[in-house]
C-alpha cells in the first residue's frame, strides 16, 4: 500500500523504524554529536559591532571607500585622569611613564599624551618649521610643570580635546593600536591581557583615578560580556526548565532524560555556528539557551502522551508506537512553523540576521530529531512509569485550571471579546508611542565599570564614537587648495555648534597651527592663513607635509580625498536622523555637487542605519512567517474563515507586546526586534496543538462544534500550559542578563507567550463557537490534506 506522507500510515511505519532499530539509531547520534563537538574549536567570537546591513547597500559601499582610503578609524583607546596632582613631578612622570610603556607594546602604533607633546616651531633661517618637545623633561620641578600646564591650556588650541578638554581639569592619552588587529583576535588579548591588568596595577600603586574608553576598549569588553554570559543562559535555562519539568512530572527520570536530550541540542547549536563558521554575536548568542527552552516543550508533549497511553493501557511498546505516531506529527508542524519564523531571517540580506536565521532554523529542527529518536529509545530500555509518576494526570488544580477555562468559554464570551478589544486599542495606542533606537551603547551592561567611562568621556569630550565625513575634491591635491581648507573650516563650525558632536579634527587644524607657529606660536594666530599669508608661509608647509605621516590621517595618499572626523555622543536614530538632516543641506551648499562628493560614514552611523533597515525587514520577516502560517492552515482546512479564527489569538499577542513597548517606553533596537518573530514562531504551536485536536474532534462528533471545542480545550489545556509555563520561566532566564536589550527580550518574549496562551485557550475557543454556523457543515470543512494526531489505527 503506498504510504503519503503526513499520514498514520506514515508515521506508523516511522515509529516501528525507531524502535527497531534503536541500536543503529544511538550510534548515529552519538557520532553526530561527536563530530558536531569537534567543530567547536573553529567558533569564533565577533570583535566588532554588528552590521546590519547588506554587503551591497549605498552605506557599505561608502564606509568601505573610507576604509581603503584611510584605513579603520577604529583603532582609538583613550585613558584620562582628572587627578588635581597631576602636575606634580611624582604623578606627571609616572603618567609619562605609563605612555612611554605602552608605546613599547608591538600592538600600539603610537600614543600621545602631555608627556610627549610635540610643538610646531618656525626656523626662519632654514624657512621650515619644525617639531621639537612641547615641555623639556628636565628641571621636572612643581614649578616648571604648573607653566607647563598654563602654556598648554593656553598657547595650544591644537591639542584641545585630543589631550585636554577645556571644560575641566582633565587631560587625556591617546593610544592608537595597529590598524591590522582592530577586528582582530590580537586586539581581544592585548586589551583583556595586556591593557587592562596595566591599567589596574597602576591605579592601585599611585592611587589615580583613570577613565578608559574608546571603540576597541569597549568592543572588547563588551564582546567578553557576551561570551560569559552564554553559560549563564545555558545553566540558567537548564536549571529552570528542569526545576519546572520535575514540578510538573514529579519525575527524576523524566527530567534527566529530557535534559539529556536538549543538552545534546546545544552541543549540536554550538557545533553549527563552528561548522558554518558563524560569529558569536549578541544574536547567535541566544541559539544555545533558546534551544533548551524550546526543546523542553517538545519533551512535554511526548512524556505526557507517553504516560498517558501507559495509564490508559498499561502496554509499555504500544505507549511508545502512539507516542510517535500521535505526537510526532504534531510536533513536527509545530517545530517546523517555529523554524520557519526564524528562517524567514534569511531573506532579509542581512549577513548578521542571515546567520541566526540559518542556525536557529536547523537547530529548532535538530531538537525535534532529538526528542522523536531519544525519548522513546531510552523509555523502550527502561520499565514501564509506576503509578506515583503518573499521579499529576489527575492533579485537582490542573483539573480546576481546565474548568475555570471552559466555564470562561461557555459562559463569558462576551467579556472575552470585550477585554480583547480593549487591549487591541491600547496595543495601537502604544504602537503610536514605539520609537526606533540604533544606540550602540544603550545595549551594553550600564553597571559596568567601562559603561561609567564612557559617560565620564561623553561629559568631558563630547562623544566616543567616531563619525566621519569624507570629502572627494575629484582632482589631485585639490584638498591642499585653500579654498578647499576653507570649505573644511566652514563645515568644521556647523559640526562644532551640534551639541551631540565633539570638536572636528581634520587638515583645518594643521592649517590653522601652522599659521600660529609662523607667528612665533601667538595664540591668537591659531586661524587659517588668508591668501596673501600662504604665499609666504607655503615653504613652510612644504618642509612638513614631506613627512607623510603628519598629514597621512587627514588626507589620502593623491591628496584627492580628506576626512573630518568627529566623535558622537550617544544618541538614538531620530536624533542622529534630525542631525543629518540638519547638516546635509548645509554641506550641499558649501560643497557644491558638481565639484565635490561628500559622504557620512563611520561605524556608529552604519549601526543606526542598520537598526532602520532591521526594523523594515522585520515587517517582511513577520509577514512571511504569517503567510506560512496561513498556507498551512489553508492546507489542513481548507478554510479562509479558519485562516482568520487561527490567526488572530497569535496576532493579538504580538500586537499587545508591541504596545507595551511603546507604553514602557522599550525601543525597538537590534536586540528586542526579534521579540516578535520567536513568540510568534512559538505562540502559533499552541494554535496548531487546539486545532489538530478540534480536527480530530469534529470528525468524531459529525462535524459539531459545540461537541468538538470543549473536548479539544480539555486535552489541549493541559499540555499547552505546562509549555507556557516552562517558555514563560525560560525565556525569564534572560532577564538576568546585563545587557538592556536582552533583559528586555526576555522579559517582552516572557510575557507575550503568556498572553498567546491565554488567547489560544479562551479567545480562540470562543471564536470558534461564535462562528458555529459559518464552519459547521461538511462543505466548508473539506477532507484535509494532513492527518494531525489522528487516532484512526
Amino acid at each position: 500500500m503506498k504510504i503519503k506522507l503526513f499520514t498514520f500510515g506514515f508515521w506508523n511505519t516511522i515509529a516501528r523504524f525507531i524502535l527497531r532499530n534503536r541500536i543503529l539509531i544511538i550510534i548515529l547520534l552519538m557520532l553526530a554529536t561527536l563530530f558536531l563537538s569537534t567543530q567547536w574549536q573553529k567558533m569564533r567570537f565577533s570583535y566588532t559591532e554588528a552590521n546590519l546591513l547588506p554587503d551591497n547597500d549605498s552605506i557599505n559601499i561608502e564606509y568601505k571607500g573610507f576604509l581603503e582610503k584611510f584605513g579603520d578609524e577604529g583603532n582609538l583607546i583613550v585613558i584620562a585622569t582628572k587627578d588635581p596632582d597631576l602636575f606634580t613631578p611624582k604623578k606627571y612622570q609616572a603618567w609619562t611613564n605609563l605612555t612611554d610603556s605602552l608605546t613599547k607594546f608591538p600592538e600600539v602604533e603610537y600614543a600621545l599624551g602631555i608627556g610627549n607633546l610635540q610643538k610646531l616651531t618656525k626656523n626662519q633661517k632654514e624657512k621650515s618649521f619644525e617639531f621639537e618637545a612641547a615641555f623639556p623633561s628636565d628641571p621636572l620641578n612643581e614649578k616648571a610643570l604648573l607653566a607647563y600646564k598654563k602654556e598648554l591650556l593656553e598657547n595650544l588650541p591644537f591639542y584641545e580635546g585630543l589631550v585636554y578638554s577645556k571644560k575641566s581639569n582633565t587631560f587625556q592619552t591617546a593610544i592608537y593600536l595597529d590598524k591590522a588587529i582592530v577586528n582582530k583576535k590580537e586586539r581581544k588579548e592585548f586589551v583583556l591581557h595586556d591593557f587592562v591588568p596595566y591599567m589596574e596595577k597602576f591605579q592601585e600603586e599611585y592611587n589615580m583615578r583613570i577613565y578608559v574608553s574608546g571603540m576597541p576598549y569597549i568592543r572588547t569588553l563588551n564582546s567578553q560580556n557576551i561570551v560569559d554570559e552564554i553559560q549563564w543562559f545555558v545553566l540558567g535555562a537548564l536549571l529552570v526548565t528542569s526545576f519546572i519539568f520535575f514540578f510538573f512530572f514529579r519525575s527524576y527520570r523524566a527530567t534527566l532524560i529530557s535534559m539529556i536530550t536538549v543538552v545534546i541540542g546545544v552541543m549540536w547549536a554550538f557545533g553549527f555556528l563552528g561548522l558554518f563558521g558563524y560569529e558569536i554575536t549578541v544574536l547567535t548568542a541566544i541559539i544555545p539557551p533558546l534551544i533548551i527552552v524550546i526543546g523542553i516543550p517538545n519533551c512535554i508533549f511526548l512524556i505526557n502522551k507517553y504516560q498517558q497511553e501507559i495509564k490508559k493501557h498499561g502496554n509499555q511498546a504500544k505507549s511508545l508506537q502512539r507516542v510517535i505516531t500521535k505526537v510526532g506529527n504534531a510536533t513536527l508542524m509545530t517545530n517546523l512553523t517555529t523554524a520557519s519564523g526564524f528562517a524567514t531571517f534569511i531573506f532579509t540580506q542581512s549577513e548578521l540576521l542571515t546567520e541566526f536565521g540559518v542556525v536557529a532554523s536547523i537547530c529548532i529542527i535538530s531538537i525535534f530529531l532529538l526528542s522523536l529518536l531519544i525519548i522513546p529509545i531510552i523509555y523502550s530500555y527502561m520499565p514501564a512509569p509506576k503509578d506515583k509518576h503518573l499521579k499529576h494526570l489527575g492533579k485537582q488544580w490542573i483539573e480546576g485550571f481546565v474548568d475555570w477555562m471552559e466555564a470562561k468559554v461557555k459562559h463569558k464570551r462576551i467579556s472575552i471579546y470585550f477585554i480583547s478589544i480593549s487591549v487591541l486599542v491600547l496595543s495601537i495606542i502604544g504602537i503610536y508611542n514605539i520609537k526606533i533606537s540604533g544606540s550602540l551603547l544603550e545595549d551594553m551592561p550600564q553597571k559596568a565599570a567601562f559603561f561609567k567611562d564612557i559617560q565620564f568621556f561623553e561629559k568631558e569630550f563630547d562623544g566616543i564614537m567616531p563619525l566621519e565625513i569624507m570629502i572627494n575634491t575629484k582632482q589631485k591635491q585639490g584638498v591642499t587648495k585653500l579654498s578647499t581648507i576653507q570649505k573644511m573650516e566652514k563645515l568644521s563650525i556647523l559640526i562644532e555648534d551640534l551639541p551631540q558632536l565633539s570638536k572636528p579634527i581634520s587638515i583645518v587644524n594643521i592649517a590653522k597651527y601652522s599659521k600660529q607657529a609662523f607667528y612665533n606660536n601667538n595664540p591668537k594666530y591659531y586661524e587659517l592663513p588668508t591668501r596673501q599669508e600662504q604665499n609666504f608661509i607655503a615653504p613652510y608647509i612644504k618642509s612638513i607635509a614631506g613627512d607623510e605621516n603628519n598629514f597621512s590621517a587627514f588626507i589620502d595618499s593623491t591628496g584627492q580625498y580628506a576626512r573630518i572626523t568627529t566623535f558622537m555622543k550617544d544618541v538614538g536614530t531620530e536624533e542622529m536622523e534630525l542631525i543629518e538632516a540638519s547638516l546635509w543641506p548645509q554641506i550641499n551648499k558649501i560643497f557644491p555637487k558638481e565639484k565635490y562628493e561628500v559622504s557620512i560614514t563611520g561605524k556608529a552611523l552604519i549601526f543606526q542605519k542598520g537598526t532602520r533597515y532591521l526594523v523594515k525587514n522585520l515587517v517582511i520577516s513577520l509577514g512571511l512567517a504569517i503567510l506560512l502560517i496561513a498556507i498551512f492552515m489553508a492546507w489542513m482546512f481548507r478554510s479562509f474563515r479558519m485562516i482568520l479564527i487561527s490567526l488572530i489569538p497569535n496576532l493579538l499577542p504580538l500586537l499587545m507586546t508591541a504596545g507595551m513597548m511603546g507604553l514602557l517606553g522599550i525601543p525597538i533596537k537590534p536586540s528586542t526586534i526579534l521579540v516578535f518573530s520567536i513568540a510568534f514562531g512559538i505562540s502559533v504551536d499552541d494554535t496548531i496543538h487546539f486545532l489538530a485536536k478540534y480536527r480530530q474532534e469534529l470528525k468524531q462528533h459529525h462535524w459539531k462544534i459545540k461537541k468538538s471545542v470543549y473536548p479539544a480545550l480539555r486535552e489541549t489545556a493541559v499540555s499547552m500550559f505546562y509549555t507556557s509555563i516552562v517558555l514563560f520561566f525560560g525565556f525569564s532566564v534572560f532577564m538576568i542578563s546585563s545587557f538592556g536589550g536582552t533583559v528586555a527580550l526576555g522579559g517582552l518574549v516572557s510575557a507575550t507567550l503568556l498572553f498567546a496562551m491565554l488567547a489560544n485557550l479562551l479567545l480562540l475557543p470562543s471564536l470558534l463557537l461564535s462562528l458555529e454556523r459559518s464552519i459547521a457543515n461538511k462543505k466548508t470543512l473539506k477532507k484535509p490534506q494532513i492527518e494531525i494526531l489522528d487516532h484512526e489505527e
